[in-house]
């Protein structure tokens, strides 16, 4: 019998050059780069033929390494060259019909034409993303395996690359397991492939990988304010020179590395001159830094990055939110990362803005980007929007809290997640968790999170969706050891849906802990179009009178600082089967997945413009 699909993989599999992965590359879209973006063929793989022997050995590497390569005319069942293409950046679920419940492997491969860079360069290849389990080769080498499906990760690939034409298959498995982040159950849909950008970025032998720039907190009254620079070098090179420039500031200083090629500067600018970032004025400053100096050989050592960086400050005084040192009252919306009309995971600029501008129409100046870090291009466009965020990585309900590998596969996310995005002025909370069972081991879990995020960033704040404790029928308490490690009390509550509607008058909330409080999630389901009574679940006037009831309800809730209802749009989930009603879609929307307005959204519209005079924000 002929193993037809492994053999047609040797090429593949049969040799390992020197390829690792980096760690990520802050600001990648400011690089030289090349797109590897286009129509990709795809093999869709259901038993694993193309990586396990037919023992389902896992680790089958010294049988290939051992095989010679079969001739070309023998690969009479898969061929790439002959199989159909998908787009990339882009989910299968959506492109193929045949794959829209499909969860397992499937292979991409993409051709392209390059040079091998001079001694001068590196190259890196650039994943956005990939769902969830991802294996890299280029021109037959192994580049690297990533674990986790919404946040960039790149490998060194200089070695591998010719002159000439050049490939790259991915093997992405989007199986669920029990181990995984997020785990085997979740309520979105689980869009499988490569789902973001695909880069093969240029970068000198030593480069910026990882810089930070913010404004420290200061007194209003100040007469000037500090700005903070951190840097990291992809080497432990010392006495390198580095150069921050911000020419409408005025500002043009240096700093030199230390021996792990780190560096620091602090730079003071006086406080009338700068505009700080706001809601009302999402004000941005050209920014460059530039890397000169010399390595131990005497080689010259020479780097550039240029960004658009806001700078503002958000806090906690008590039960008050404050940015810029204001109290601030956000008008917040929850969103999942997919397209409008049924187009499957979001990835574009495009798709972003359309997203945002329904946000904005509802008056919001907030988004909770939920259960997982969004794509780049969604957090630039909140930032030019002027739209405030909360990113949050997918430990979600039942994590495997005592497996070490999970907890190192949750941190590296939410490292990934606040390295690429710690520049952006607009993100204000990084959130570790969503709906998670109370326990000791998830106590322990999540705690190593908070401290994990605030010891990579302490100018923003940390919360989490908790969830609330019922001490009687209508009297709930908030009662959360998490409560030490945020700075934000944040929970989810379904009065209304899960839980009749007429006890919203009824219902007082106990939130013994002197922080803000934002409501994370409430709401409930409609289908656009369907009318009755109020009292008719699934009409959009049942959705309304819920809306109205919880309002009038969280409104008296003690420090309360924003609200984040469950959800914009309407957006897939298998858990929602109803016929005729969700087909597959949770109805939760103030939207339809058309961009059609449920008569909810003009209920949370009007409490907004309410908030909005209140507390004199646009």
């Amino acid at each position: 019998m002929k193993r037809n699909f492994v053999l047609s993989l040797l090429i593949i599999l049969a040799t390992a050059a020197g390829a690792t992965e980096v760690p990520q590359i802050t600001n990648v879209l400011s690089r030289e780069s090349m797109s590897l973006n286009g129509r990709w063929h795809y093999i869709v793989d259901v038993q694993e033929e193309g990586y396990y022997d037919y023992r389902m050995n896992p680790t089958p590497w010294g049988f290939f390494r051992n095989a010679k390569p079969q001739r070309p005319e023998d690969l009479i069942e898969y061929d790439f060259d002959k199989a159909a293409t998908m787009q990339v950046p882009g989910d299968w679920n959506t492109q193929d019909e045949r794959l829209f419940f499909y969860e397992g492997t499937v292979w991409l491969k993409t051709s392209f034409q390059a040079q091998v860079p001079t001694d001068d360069f590196r190259t890196l290849l650039y994943f956005g993303a990939a769902n969830y389990d991802c294996r890299v080769w280029v021109n037959g080498h192994e580049a690297g395996h990533h674990l986790g499906g919404f946040t960039p990760f790149n490998f060194d690939v200089t070695e591998m690359l010719q002159d000439g034409e050049n490939t790259v298959i991915v093997k992405v498995d989007n199986k669920r397991k029990a181990e995984a982040v997020p785990t085997q159950i979740f309520d979105w849909w689980n869009y499988g492939g490569i789902t973001r950008d695909v880069l093969l970025v240029k970068v000198p032998q030593t480069y910026i990988e990882n810089y930070k720039l913010q404004l420290e907190k200061a007194n209003a009254k100040a007469r000037q304010r500090e700005i903070t620079l951190t840097v990291h070098l992809n080497k432990p090179l010392a006495g390198q020179k580095l150069t921050l420039s911000i020419p409408e500031l005025k500002v043009k200083q240096q700093c030199t590395t230390d021996g792990e090629g780190n560096a620091r500067l602090t730079v003071r600018v006086p406080a009338k001159r700068l505009s700080l970032w706001t809601p009302e004025n999402p004000k941005r400053y050209q920014t460059e830094l530039s890397l000169d100096g010399k390595d131990d050989n005497g080689t010259t050592v020479s780097d550039f990055v240029a960004d658009e960086i806001g700078f503002r400050t958000i806090e906690t005084r008590g039960k008050q939110l404050l940015l810029n040192g204001q109290p601030i009252f956000l008008r917040g919306i929850s969103i999942h990362e997919e397209k409008a009309n049924g187009g499957g995971r979001a990835n574009s600029t495009a798709d972003a803005h359309t997203l945002l501008s329904w946000a904005k129409d509802l008056g919001c100046n907030f988004v909770r980007l939920a259960h997982y870090p969004h794509n780049e291009y969604a957090i630039r466009e909140a930032e030019r929007m002027g739209i405030l965020v909360w990113s949050e990585i997918p430990v979600y309900w039942t994590i495997a809290w005592n497996n070490p590998e999970t907890y190192k596969n949750a941190e590296r996310q939410l490292t990934d997640m606040i390295r690429r995005d710690q520049n952006r002025a607009n993100v204000i909370i990084w959130s570790i968790a969503n709906e998670t069972p109370h326990s000791a081991e998830r106590d322990q879990f999540l705690s190593r999170l908070a401290k994990h995020a605030r010891s990579l960033d302490d100018s923003r704040l940390i919360s989490m969706a908790m969830e609330v404790t019922s001490a009687s029928n209508y009297k709930n308490r908030l009662n959360d050891n998490m409560n030490a490690y945020v700075d934000v009390v944040s929970f989810n509550q379904y009065v209304g849906w899960y839980r009749d509607v007429n006890d919203a008058p009824k219902m007082t909330w106990e939130i013994p802990y002197d922080k803000p409080v934002i409501i994370s999630e409430f709401g409930g389901g409609a289908k656009y179009g369907l009318h009755g009574d109020a009292n008719q679940r699934w009409t959009e006037e049942f959705q309304e009178n819920l809306y109205r009831e919880n309002l009038q309800m969280i409104e008296k809730i003690d420090g309360l600082a924003g609200t984040t209802p469950w959800i914009l749009k309407d957006f897939r989930s298998p858990r929602r089967v109803l016929d005729g009603i969700q087909d597959y879609y949770n109805m939760k929307g103030v939207f339809s997945d058309r961009g059609e307005k449920k008569k909810a959204f003009y209920v949370l519209r009007k409490w907004y413009e309410g908030k909005q005079k209140t507390v004199g924000q646009n």
